[in-house]
């Protein structure tokens, strides 16, 4: 009641016949879109295609600029320019429009802006937002370590990235949510849960810290309710196909046409890459599940060529239904399995996590010599706290050998990544090895 009271107010006062602004700020197109799928009114569909339809048209109001993305209507934008926070949220509202109105024309758009974002201006935590001058985006290739990366905007290219799979259902897209959500995301948040990163730059010499509250307080309420909506991310449906987007310890039912179907999942991902499925249709039925295999667990830490995994060869991925090795049908990314299924049955997914050089594209002059240390999903990083004091002064030789060893003792458990580095030291101007 409040929601529909809210909104009537604002189709009251903006629209055609009415003011016509979009928002300064993007993000009432998403709430207009789910108000429209829980009520089935269409007014609040309409009004969030007319906040989309007024950015970039001069006819009804000052153009606020490239900063909020009103430079030039939606569907001609082809570049990510601006705030990070509000273009990700914009974008996951033109994907939503687009699947409810069949505008074809927001599709074409948001596939120019993803290869921009992803192929050009994305880090390797999944983080969007170069600078902190405007909290938003830079020229391509234009990836500081000293990145803004605001916690919102990795939330909001999550978001995105799974409308975007909605659309095309295509793995690539969960592959760079996972990323996001991993790692550019969850570093915004402490273990206890009560201090919070707003920007999460990659390179920190000692001045940034985690706050219990910010002025502008986005971030720590984004951040609860967005983790809270990760279980609904973690499967979809489309006709009698599941899609298994994520890897989580817990159960679901999905509602097919033949019936409902539990799906159980043991694993310990992201430490482990070992994932058991146990499948338990309510009656035995013909359909497909997909299951997603990691872009990673191919050497493509994100798609495209932006960055790259240094070592060739790998061991390969693996599928085992009820116990028998099967051969891996990938469609866009997912390993599909159409068959009898029966209460019981299992699926046993195995992918290889072996510690991982990663460099990035020539054109990112910030990371020229520099090297990212990967395993599985997640980015490690080098802390003072871990290497005496210092770590801008070490120096990782690509044959050194790289080792995971799992630390229970440390941050309520977790996976390091340990291997010798040369530290150095100035002498007379020169850098020489301590």
């Amino acid at each position: 009641a409040v929601a529909t009271k809210s909104a009537d107010l604002i189709a009251r006062t903006f629209g055609p016949s009415g003011l016509r602004y979009p928002p300064g700020h993007q993000e009432i197109e998403i709430g207009l879109v789910k108000l429209y799928r829980v009520t089935g009114d269409p007014k609040y569909l309409a009004l969030a295609k007319f906040f989309l339809d007024e950015r970039g048209n001069p006819a009804g109001h000052t153009l606020y600029g490239e900063y909020a993305q009103d430079h030039k209507p939606v569907v001609d934008q082809d570049e990510a320019v601006g705030h990070s926070v509000r273009a990700a949220y914009m974008y996951s509202a033109m994907a939503d429009v687009a699947a409810l109105t069949g505008d074809a024309r927001y599709v074409t758009a948001l596939d120019r802006l993803w290869d921009d974002v992803v192929l050009r201006k994305l880090y390797l935590t999944g983080g969007i937002g170069a600078t902190g001058a405007w909290e938003g985006f830079g020229p391509a290739y234009d990836l500081p370590n000293t990145a803004y990366a605001e916690t919102c905007a990795s939330i909001a290219n999550a978001l995105w990235n799974y409308r975007m799979f909605l659309l095309r259902q295509d793995a690539r897209y969960i592959d760079v949510y996972e990323r996001a959500v991993y790692n550019a995301m969850l570093s915004g948040i402490s273990l206890k849960g009560d201090t919070f990163f707003y920007p999460n730059p990659l390179l920190s010499l000692g001045q940034h810290e985690r706050s219990p509250w910010f002025a502008c307080a986005c971030c720590p309420s984004n951040l609860p309710r967005f983790m809270l909506s990760i279980p609904g991310h973690a499967y979809a449906v489309a006709g009698d196909r599941v899609f298994i987007n994520l890897f989580v310890q817990g159960e679901a039912r999905v509602a097919l046409p033949g019936g409902e179907v539990r799906l159980e999942q043991q694993t310990r991902y992201p430490w482990d890459g070992d994932v058991k499925i146990r499948v338990s249709p309510a009656k035995p039925g013909r359909f497909t599940l997909a299951v997603r295999v990691p872009g990673w667990s191919m050497d493509h830490p994100v798609p495209g060529n932006l960055y790259r995994a240094l070592a060739a060869g790998r061991e390969p991925v693996t599928l085992r239904v009820n116990g028998l090795l099967v051969p891996i049908r990938l469609e866009r990314g997912f390993a599909v399995i159409g068959r009898e299924w029966t209460s019981g049955d299992t699926i046993d997914l195995r992918l290889p996590m072996p510690v991982r050089r990663v460099v990035a594209h020539d054109a990112v002059t910030a990371d020229e010599g520099r090297v990212a240390v990967e395993r599985g999903p997640l980015v490690y990083t080098a802390e003072f706290v871990d290497n005496g004091g210092r770590v801008t002064n070490l120096v990782l030789d690509d044959q050194t050998p790289l080792a995971a060893a799992w630390r229970p003792d440390l941050l309520s458990g977790v996976m390091t990544v340990t291997g010798n580095a040369t530290a150095l030291r100035l002498r007379n101007g020169t850098p020489v090895a301590e």
